[in-house]
């Protein structure tokens, strides 16, 4: 029988999740503001000012792949190491580490797919005050001042960027704690070395004698100063009731930034907050530090569940990047000289002739490891994508069935009530592809297990679904539970695979299944090991259309400080501190790497993630965690997903409903008809809430809701295509206005409409009530076609759109051509062999063209050039199909049935050719009212070659 403690152990740990999710909000005092963390405070009490930091240029070494340079603090005579790479493809690499660091400071692996190729760097001219090298392409040149330390990216006469610029470079470098026996030990040994030396120094260079017993002096008088220096919080620190023994004592770093032009920055998600990031001059850095935060607050900078360290920071005559490389936490703060300014005070100082010119300044903190930046110089929004994803990789390209319709909620309770949910959605015909289930489905909380008793037999539950083409998703925490009869938890701890203590025990902390241990997925044989228990034969009850869902993975420990692991737990060589941005990506990694595995490496994965870093693209899904049934909440997650994007993460949603509290049927209905139009669509509902499946909401409402979920059915075909762009080059699938229209400063800050790819414009409703909106139509030159009514709009606009419930205001981009398959079934794979209609859209030109991308939606077979990819393009009356790749091989049942001509004018005949020369008259309707001609049947296959004719 359970022990007392065993048996109330899920009790406790409910009791405790309560208490921190009962308000339905988050409490603010369970995490730390800037000046409740002490490296923060520390590093922020620092002002613009000159810097301490020399360059030394007698020590500058230059090969064909990089500079070294030292640099010296004049303040405590502390050395450290330059190094500058030029990096192909436009990128910059900075790294400044100590010289010769007390042991080795933390620097991230794993995120870079590979070491990344350099091109030569050269000197241009070089005197006292500094260096200037050549960056080779258009006159760039990075220009290195000695005193103080600063480094000048320039381009002809323009600097894009400055580096240490504020003085506000920072580095605690490593030291022994004073007041320790081993402090004095070493102290005493090297006082005794120093006198050796100086002795017999001394007899060769009285000299040298005098410089070394200078040096010293300054070297004591400095160290001296540091420690009367000593502040709280250096040697450890509390927070509420945790201690944080801080062993290694301070080693922050800091480095500022100066983007000169540039009023608009984005990126370094994730933040609840604006597309466009604010100034923090009168608040709190933005914080980019993994954590469970219960129903977030909006619109300020507090942490969420991912970190990704990246910026953008754009104008309209260019676009730059910065990835800051570092996986502890991380503060930015950011500063502008136009913040506050009012558009007419703008309009004064151009009046005036005002000569300031607008700049952001950047300051990044972080609590360990090194300084080890990459300098992405654009000079367009795509190349800052394509440069990005040289470092780290593309969005993972998903299975197509993952880019339907997820039905959620914590918990389906057992195997009827899947049966009977599913039966739902055939009963209202509502399609969808996947169905949930959260942490109830397990054997108490052993996750790759099964409740014995409500859900006993698995895979008939998961036959049932395959054979409606239909798949599951089952979450899988990493979090162990710590019990002797549970085979996972036994071999983790008999491998030795768990988090250690500072202690060297196993680390363990409370979450869903009470006491439990923490896999130490920094390891890769602890990954390797991982992977391996997806297998058929491990992973009882499993089968091929399970996939699964990572939650809880910042990690979320529900007793430890700011509900996530001590920042002095121990994962091998290293502490949580140094790593602690980076476990979540290694939990999916790990994931996505089993279920690839269980395939024999045929099947593509599908993993969601909570916790995220740089590169976590690579692995597939994230979605913005425990959101609420409120309007402000359906509207944030727009500007959320959207920064995602920028920074590689493009498959990315929202709990649609919101996870905490109920919505009413306005909200449901809005947020399905928003999610329809993001990357990855999921509902689900926290334990508490009233059932929401689609049909509870009476006819109207079913109704509603059924028509957004089919509208995003009929796009997948060009949803699938943006994915694969995505993987092929980086560029983000959802996308804010302003990367397709650079130089229109009205798109800036834009965050309540977006594009999808470059052609269709979404401005969801998301006011309660609304009975229209205004949606920004960008590009003076465009013209945008309303889907629903081929209404044509011209560009560079602001346009009222009155709306009812069932409005969902798309426009389709003229001088595109996209491919959609209207006959809706239960499942995207029940569509996979249906035929496509295509919508060309012409612009003022009478011009169009696209793409049409199919494979078999499910394997890495893509990677065999087994797919079929056309071009096609619409000019002087003439519509074509060619092969964009010649030597791929994929064949398809998928025909064409339809034509939709938008702005055209009525044609006398339609004449299709096709491949083999044979030439027949089509079938077409015209509607003058709208100009739009359909052609119906022309009946060729959608794989081959052939032109349509308007004579």
């Amino acid at each position: 029988m359970a022990s007392f403690s065993e048996r109330m152990a899920p009790v406790l740990v409910l009791w405790l999740a309560m208490c921190l999710g009962a308000t339905w909000a988050v409490d603010r005092g369970n995490f730390k503001t800037c000046d409740q963390s002490a490296f923060c405070k520390r590093q922020r009490a620092l002002k613009p000012g000159d810097s301490p930091y020399r360059a030394l240029l007698e020590t500058m070494e230059l090969t064909n792949t990089r500079l070294t340079l030292q640099l010296i603090n004049d303040n405590n005579k502390v050395r450290l190491l330059l190094e500058l790479y030029r990096l192909q493809g436009n990128i910059t690499r900075v790294k400044i580490n100590e010289l010769k660091p007390l042991k080795p400071r933390y620097e991230v692996p794993d995120v870079l797919i590979r070491d990344p190729p350099t091109e030569p760097l050269s000197v241009l001219s070089q005197d006292e005050s500094g260096v200037v090298l050549s960056l080779g392409a258009e006159s760039q040149r990075v220009i290195v001042s000695v005193r103080p330390f600063r480094l000048d990216i320039m381009e002809g006469h323009d600097v894009l960027m400055s580096l240490n610029s504020r003085g506000l470079l920072a580095f605690e470098h490593l030291r022994m704690r004073k007041d320790t026996f081993s402090y004095k030990v070493t102290s005493t040994v090297a006082s005794v070395w120093d006198n050796i030396k100086r002795v017999f120094s001394s007899r060769a260079d009285p000299e040298a004698e005098k410089k070394e017993e200078a040096d010293s002096a300054d070297q004591a008088e400095a160290t001296k100063e540091e420690e009367e220096k000593a502040e709280e919080g250096m040697w450890e620190e509390t927070f509420k009731s945790h201690s944080d023994s801080k062993p290694n004592g301070p080693s922050s770093i800091s480095l500022d930034f100066s983007f000169p032009g540039v009023e608009h920055v984005y990126g370094i998600p994730e933040h609840a907050d604006d597309l466009k990031l604010k100034t923090t001059d009168n608040g709190d850095p933005y914080r980019l530090f993994n954590l469970d935060v219960f129903q977030y607050e909006l619109y300020n900078p507090m942490a969420l569940y991912g970190a990704v360290p990246v910026m953008l920071a754009h104008n309209a005559q260019r676009t730059t990047g910065i990835f800051w490389l570092n996986a502890a936490e991380t503060w930015v703060d950011i500063s502008s000289n136009t913040a506050g300014k009012t558009v007419f005070g703008k309009m004064l100082d151009y009046v005036q002739g005002s000569s300031e010119i607008p700049q952001t300044d950047v300051r990044w903190i972080s609590e360990s490891g090194i300084i080890d930046v990459f300098i992405m110089l654009g000079p367009t929004p795509k190349h800052v994508f394509s440069q990005y994803a040289s470092l780290t990789g593309t969005q993972s390209f998903p299975p197509l069935a993952s880019l339907g319709y997820h039905q959620c909620r914590w918990n389906y309770n057992d195997q009827e009530d899947v049966r009977s949910v599913d039966a739902g959605f055939d009963e209202y015909d509502i399609p969808y592809d996947f169905i949930w289930l959260d942490i109830e489905h397990t054997d108490g909380k052993r996750y790759f297990t099964w409740d014995p008793h409500k859900f006993a037999t698995p895979k008939e539950m998961l036959q049932g679904l395959l054979d409606k083409k239909r798949k599951m998703v089952a979450i899988v925490d990493p979090h162990i539970k710590i019990d002797s009869n549970y085979k996972i938890h036994n071999e983790i701890r008999s491998r030795g695979f768990y988090v250690k203590n500072k202690d060297g025990g196993d680390y363990e902390g409370w979450c869903w299944p009470g006491n439990a241990g923490y896999p130490d997925f920094t390891r890769a044989d602890m990954r390797a090991w991982w992977a391996s228990m997806f297998a058929y034969d491990q992973y009882e009850g499993s089968m091929e259309n399970l996939y699964t869902w990572n939650d809880m993975n910042e990690p979320s420990v529900f007793n430890g400080p700011e509900v996530t692991m001590h920042k002095d737990a121990v994962h091998g060589d290293w502490e949580n501190r140094d790593v602690h941005n980076i476990y979540g990506l290694y939990v999916q990694m790990a994931t996505a790497e089993g279920l690839v595995q269980r395939s024999g490496g045929v099947e593509r994965p599908f993993v969601l993630t909570r916790a995220f870093f740089a590169g976590s693209q690579r692995y597939g899904a994230v979605w913005t965690g425990d959101n609420a049934a409120e309007w402000d909440h359906l509207k944030i997650s727009i500007p959320m997903c959207l920064s995602l994007g920028l920074v590689g993460i493009s498959f990315c949603g929202a709990d649609v409903g919101g996870f905490f509290k109920s919505p009413t049927p306005e909200l449901l209905v809005r947020w399905y008809q928003t999610g329809a139009y993001q990357p990855f669509f999921r509902a689900h509902a926290h334990l508490d809430t009233p059932r929401r499946e689609p049909w509870l909401f009476g006819p109207e409402n079913t109704a509603l809701i059924r028509e957004a979920i089919r509208q995003r059915y009929t796009f997948l075909p060009y949803w699938y295509q943006q994915f694969y762009h995505a993987y092929r080059t980086g560029e983000p699938v959802m996308r804010p206005l302003w990367v397709e229209y650079t130089q229109d400063p009205a798109t800036f800050a834009v965050d309540d409409e977006f594009l999808i790819g470059q052609n269709l414009l979404v401005h969801p409703v998301t006011e309660e009530g609304a009975r229209g909106v205004t949606a920004y139509l960008p590009g003076k030159e465009e013209v945008w076609f309303d889907i629903h009514t081929f209404q044509k709009h011209n560009g560079a606009q602001n346009l009222y759109i009155p709306v009812t419930m069932s409005s969902i205001p798309v426009f389709q981009r003229g001088g595109s051509i996209i491919p959609r398959k209207m006959r809706v079934r239960r499942s995207s794979s029940c569509m996979e062999h249906d035929p496509y209609t295509l919508y060309a859209a012409l612009n003022a030109r009478g011009v169009a063209e696209g793409e049409l991308y199919m494979d078999d939606g499910h394997t890495f077979n893509y990677e065999k050039k087994e797919f079929i990819h056309r071009r096609l393009s619409f000019s002087n009356n003439v519509l074509s199909s060619v092969n964009l790749v010649p030597d791929s091989h994929f064949t398809t049942n998928s025909w064409i049935e339809r034509i939709v001509l938008i702005g055209s004018s009525k044609p006398a005949k339609v004449t299709l050719k096709t491949a083999d020369g044979i030439e027949s008259q089509l079938e077409f309707d015209f509607d003058a009212s709208m100009s739009v001609v359909t052609v119906r049947k022309p009946g060729m296959n959608a794989g081959a070659d052939w032109t349509v004719t308007l004579e």
